[in-house]
């Protein structure tokens, strides 16, 4: 079995799965490449009795066909193809009524949603194996596995035919952190400092399939450069199989996460449908929801409003950066990507990444403020000006119920940042402008979250209340 790099909570809940002495319906579901199939595969390699893997825009025909060399694989012997999805787990049933009287078994089957082809009857063949027959078997585990996270959560986990709160345990499996994508490089023998790891993950995010493109002695920028502006790179054109692979029509849901791309502040959903060219009915509503719920984007409630004020951010790292710097660019090959930082476009992609990485490591975040115990929201907050006033835009709060808030303001940079006096000028107007507007009575104070520290604190005494360096979001 290879060495798991982090997943202690999954790894718990998978333990007492082995542990139960009931029959487990478990769902797993995640982003394209985020390790879920490595995951089941290293904690129950012992245990699994048989595996099955849908394959993408096959026939039924072609999934039968599948199945019945699966299942002649476990059985040792050439079965017969299945005809329809019924007989099919019939054949199962019967491998493994004499096979679950040996101990606690498991039956995999992964991608899970690209098996259930239309009219193929698998759903329902499907719900009849677990309710007649899976489901009163005190020694079975049946794991069902995909990369569609919307269609199976509504498919599956809130099923509301046959399969209604028939599933047992649900594990939405997400990205590494950068503690995680540091301790997984390191297995891979990969030496990079923070600051290299921090451009890697504003790429590539906490992806392993990425990850393990990294190679020895190699600098981020070589790394990006390689595997993001050469052809035969991975992640050259990784962008629209990813989305394709995911969603039967992905044409909108591409179409928003470039909106998005555009717009590092983020769009309301009036907003997202005016860029993507949408209807405002409830077709985009279920786009933004299944974006939501693979991890492509997230919804934040601003500071003092409701979830119809939700302001979408795209916050899958490598959407963004294909965007921006991949799908429209006219270079390519060796250099590309230094090319790349010597620009404009560079600095505000830098800025706009990292801050979406800090808004991920909120956990620690509060870890470097002490504040780990308090019950907190993460939210944002901006204020469009009338005529004659000044507005004001705020990247992160930490609203505490200890009567304080955290006003967050990040920023990348290559080496230690100064404030300068014009920039303490705009400091104390945000704060102004945003007590005045919320009329908030808890005690603010201004954090800065920056790569390297603030170079010069001690020239604005009494502004900058807390430091957070990078090095705190890797704890």
């Amino acid at each position: 079995m290879e060495k798991i790099i982090g997943r202690d909570k999954e790894q718990g809940i998978f333990s007492k799965i082995l542990e139960s002495a009931e029959p487990e319906l478990v769902a797993v579901y995640g982003r394209r490449r985020v390790g879920k199939t490595f995951l089941i595969r290293n904690v129950f390699e012992k245990q699994i009795a048989f595996e099955f893997s849908g394959i993408h825009n096959a026939s039924l025909e072609l999934q039968l066909e599948n199945f019945g060399g699966a299942m002649s694989k476990v059985a040792g012997l050439p079965l017969a193809k299945p005809g329809t999805w019924l007989q099919a787990f019939n054949m199962l049933t019967d491998y493994l009524t004499p096979v679950i009287k040996k101990g606690r078994q498991i039956i995999f089957f992964d991608e899970f949603p690209w098996i259930n082809t239309p009219r193929s009857g698998f759903m329902q063949a499907f719900e009849n194996f677990w309710n007649t027959w899976a489901s009163r078997q005190p020694n079975l585990v049946v794991v069902i596995c995909g990369s569609a996270a919307a269609w199976m959560i509504q498919k599956v986990i809130n099923n509301r035919g046959g399969l209604h709160n028939r599933v047992t345990r649900k594990i939405r499996l997400l990205p590494f952190t950068l503690a995680e994508t540091a301790a997984f490089l390191r297995e891979r023998k990969i030496n990079l400092d923070q600051y290299q790891l921090l451009q890697l993950y504003m790429v590539m995010g906490g992806i392993p399939q990425y990850l393990k493109e990294v190679e020895t002695g190699e600098s981020a920028i070589q790394v990006i450069d390689r595997t993001c502006f050469t052809k035969d790179g991975l992640l050259f054109e990784e962008f629209k199989n990813l989305f394709l692979s995911v969603f039967d029509d992905a044409t909108y849901h591409m179409e928003v996460i470039r909106a998005l791309a555009k717009k590092g502040v983020g769009l309301t959903r009036n907003g997202i449908i005016e860029a993507s060219k949408l209807s405002s009915g409830g077709g985009t509503t279920q786009i933004l929801e299944e974006l939501t719920e693979s991890g492509f984007i997230t919804p934040y409630i601003p500071f003092d409003r409701t979830s119809k004020d939700s302001i979408y951010k795209l916050t899958d790292e490598y959407s963004h950066f294909y965007v921006k710097f991949i799908e429209n660019s006219k270079f390519a090959g060796p250099g590309t990507w230094s090319r790349f930082t010597a620009g404009t476009s560079w600095k505000s992609w830098s800025g706009t990444a990292f801050e979406s990485v800090c808004m991920k490591h909120g956990l620690q975040l509060k870890r470097s403020l002490g504040i780990e115990s308090v019950h907190t929201e993460i939210s944002m907050w901006r204020y469009r000006p009338q005529t004659g006033e000044q507005g004001a835009q705020i990247d992160l709060l930490i609203d505490r119920q200890d009567q304080c808030i955290n006003v967050c303001e990040i920023k990348f940079s290559i080496d230690e940042y100064e404030i300068s006096k014009k920039y303490a000028n705009e400091l104390e107007n945000k704060l102004k402008v945003f007590r005045g507007n919320t009329k908030t009575r808890k005690t603010l104070f201004l954090t800065m979250v920056t790569t390297y520290g603030v170079k010069n604190l001690l020239n604005c005494p009494g502004l900058v209340q807390k430091e957070i360096k990078m090095d705190a979001l890797f704890k």
